[in-house]
């Protein structure tokens, strides 16, 4: 059973219609937006807040004052993984997909539960891929570009909805996130950012 299948499984709402349906907007989750016309890159946390810890921040500082910045967020407190995560290749919020609309690199942000130092790169931009794991390498934590359990392959995963059809799925081990390398991780994403 592959890792999409995996998660499938634990997913309550099959889209974003079906979750807006049964859910209520700054109740049970938020959607912030925050566009840079200028930029043609978009750094976004389909599954924010309560749903993949310290994503929101994550993606939040990645972008800074220079990237389009878009969050999904869960706002229960106690943790909100099965409520409202949507898997990636079925998250199709429209505010979401008019960010990434215009934008030729698109990076999404998750967290998952390895207890190493680790990130998980995939997507279908084998470029972008390539150039986030050569910043990360001075840093001394272990970047996986293939043969993990995250792809982010599927044609239809929010990072590769972008204006060129490809992106980056950017996988943050547990530990990793809110540890003293987070900060360094983000820099250097940004800064390889900043230099394209």
């Amino acid at each position: 059973m592959d890792s999409e299948t995996k998660v499938r499984m634990v997913d309550q709402y099959p889209n974003f219609a079906a979750l807006a349906d049964a859910t209520i907007e700054e109740t049970d989750y938020r959607i912030t937006v925050v566009a840079r016309p200028a930029s043609t890159v978009a750094v976004i946390a389909p599954h924010g807040g309560s749903i993949e810890r310290r994503t929101s921040a994550i993606a939040r500082a990645i972008a800074g004052d220079d990237f389009n910045l878009y969050l999904f967020e869960g706002l229960d407190a106690s943790g909100s993984f099965e409520d409202l995560h949507i898997t990636s290749h079925r998250f199709d919020e429209p505010a979401c997909l008019a960010v990434i609309a215009d934008c030729d690199d698109v990076i999404a942000v998750h967290g998952y539960a390895g207890a190493g130092l680790q990130v998980l790169l995939g997507g279908l931009d084998r470029g972008l891929i390539e150039s986030i794991a050569a910043a990360l390498a001075p840093i001394g934590v272990e970047v996986l570009t293939d043969g993990h359990a995250y792809p982010g392959e599927h044609r239809r995963n929010i990072c590769n909805r972008g204006r060129l059809g490809r992106g980056v799925q950017l996988e943050l081990s547990d530990a990793l996130r809110g540890s003293s390398e987070e900060t360094q991780v983000v820099d250097a994403i940004r800064h390889m950012l900043l230099e394209r």
